[in-house]
């Protein structure tokens, strides 16, 4: 029978989910250099529309349908066939279209997250390439194994709203972009837009709500904890960040206290639902110094992920994800699972080899793709199209009115 509270829930969460996408344009559109922005928010926003194509064609069917144990699911409902408003999700609570909408957004902005990383310097075309074929052979497969009943589900794997799925799989290929279409012309060039960038992480923030709290796929106290442990993490995240920052610079940064916020909300993300509110804490301030500490390394192996997904995503995932294999506990979350701390070595365990793992593959997947890819299409940029920036040597747009009326 379903619930009028939990389908209007569902509907809200996948509302800020799907909020998330726009939010992410805004905060690389406003770390982006001013002959970069459209280029960079086109890249997120056009993942709205070509991943919703992808998902109702086969990605909702091959994440979500049968493949009990495997690596994919089976192609039974492509199209969304036989699913109709009527439909109740497994669980029953709301129809399987709220489902089907709110994973959908998980998808759409797995693959934009990567953007950041090889920023002025991919062809469009390449990126639509990049966009659908990534999300067949990286998302979708970890989306079954750890969502949809697959491989890693039986293994007793958990990923509350996205550590493994989302942020390390992205991290990963965001290095690996970087590697493959190496650095800018111009490393040094400065944010275009602060401001611009906080209407971004507004946004982010904002949608994670819906993220973490939605993935409870319920309306009890497991969502309300999932809620308020994103807010907390975040919120210690940033200022411990912006402590370090200030520690190191001598100013307190804005850009380093939305950052820092962001690197919480990825380290709390496979463990929103499974962790006391205290642990969340403690996981923002050791998600905030790992991340920043990855990004210190970036910066001195002169790594070009121009806007810190390896560093922020990726490594906040993985450390999310190892740090709930130590915290989790029964306790709190009776579906859930006993880290470390409380006996759970075997689940500790398979928690870190699953994310190494899927670093791996994610990381090693996207540059042989990329080497594809730019077999058929450059993957490159010129040097002339970067130095006039993507914005118009691309799109024959431009962000800001440079003329005189």
């Amino acid at each position: 029978m379903l619930n009028t509270g939990s389908t209007g829930f569902m509907l809200l969460a996948t509302s800020l989910v799907m909020l998330m996408t726009p939010g992410l344009a805004f905060f690389y559109g406003g770390l982006a250099c001013k002959r970069n922005i459209l280029g960079i928010m086109m890249q997120s926003f056009v993942s709205l529309g070509l991943t919703t194509v992808l998902w109702f064609f086969v990605g909702y069917s091959l994440c979500f349908s049968g493949g009990e144990g495997a690596i994919l699911g089976n192609l039974d409902k492509m199209f969304l066939h036989g699913i109709t408003p009527l439909t109740p999700f497994k669980s029953g609570g709301f129809p399987e279209l709220v489902f089907v909408a709110y994973q959908m957004m998980f998808a759409i902005i797995t693959p934009a997250l990567i953007t950041g990383a090889f920023a002025n310097r991919v062809t469009f075309k390449a990126y639509l390439i990049f966009l659908v074929v990534w999300q067949l052979f990286v998302y979708y497969p970890f989306a079954h194994m750890v969502w949809g009943g697959g491989l890693l589900a039986e293994m007793g794997i958990l990923d509350f709203a996205g550590g493994i799925v989302v942020h390390a799989t992205a991290g990963a290929a965001a290095l690996a972009s970087v590697f493959f279409v190496g650095s800018r012309k111009y490393k040094e060039s400065k944010p275009n837009s602060i401001p611009l960038m906080a209407i971004g992480t507004a946004l982010l923030w904002f949608g994670w709500y819906g993220f973490n709290a939605g993935s409870e796929l319920n309306v009890d106290g497991i969502t309300a904890l999932a809620f308020l442990n994103s807010d907390i993490a975040a919120s210690f995240a940033a200022i411990t960040w912006l402590i370090i920052e200030w520690y190191r610079e001598r100013k307190p940064k804005f850009v380093g206290f939305m950052t820092g916020a962001v690197a919480g909300l990825a380290t709390i993300t496979p463990a929103a639902g499974l962790v006391s509110m205290p642990v969340a804490a403690l996981m923002g301030i050791i998600g905030a110094i790992t991340c920043y500490l990855a990004v210190h390394i970036k910066n001195r192996m002169e790594w070009d992920d121009a806007l810190d997904v390896w560093g922020v995503h990726g490594i906040g995932g993985v450390t999310g994800t190892i740090l709930l294999g130590i915290f989790a506990s029964t306790v709190i979350n009776p579906a859930g699972a006993d880290g470390l701390l409380y006996g759970g070595a075997a689940f500790f365990i398979k928690e870190v080899v699953v994310v190494v793992i899927t670093s791996i593959y994610a990381f090693v997947f996207t540059y042989i793709m990329l080497m594809l890819i730019n077999v058929i299409t450059p993957v490159k940029v010129s040097d002339e199209e970067e130095l006039a920036g993507l914005d118009i040597s691309i799109h024959g747009e431009c962000a800001y009115d440079t003329g005189v009326f």
